[in-house]
């Protein structure tokens, strides 16, 4: 498993939790609804991009 994945991942939740704590806090609910979409659409945009080398892993084992 790719364990720098999980640290960046992990990175991307502290700092969406903490701007989101900040942006409620100072009355501005929108952006840290925002903030805390775009953090979820970089993480999936990483999780696909390593589903995509797993799939082009077994492509390549299979000869596909």
């Amino acid at each position: 498993m790719n364990v720098d994945l999980i640290f960046r991942i992990a990175a991307i939740g502290i700092i969406v939790a903490v701007l989101n704590q900040l942006l409620i806090r100072s009355g501005r609910e929108e952006q840290a609804m925002m903030t805390t979409l775009a953090g979820l659409i970089v993480v999936l945009m990483m999780v696909v991009q390593e589903i995509d080398a797993l799939f082009q892993s077994i492509k390549s084992i299979f000869g596909l």
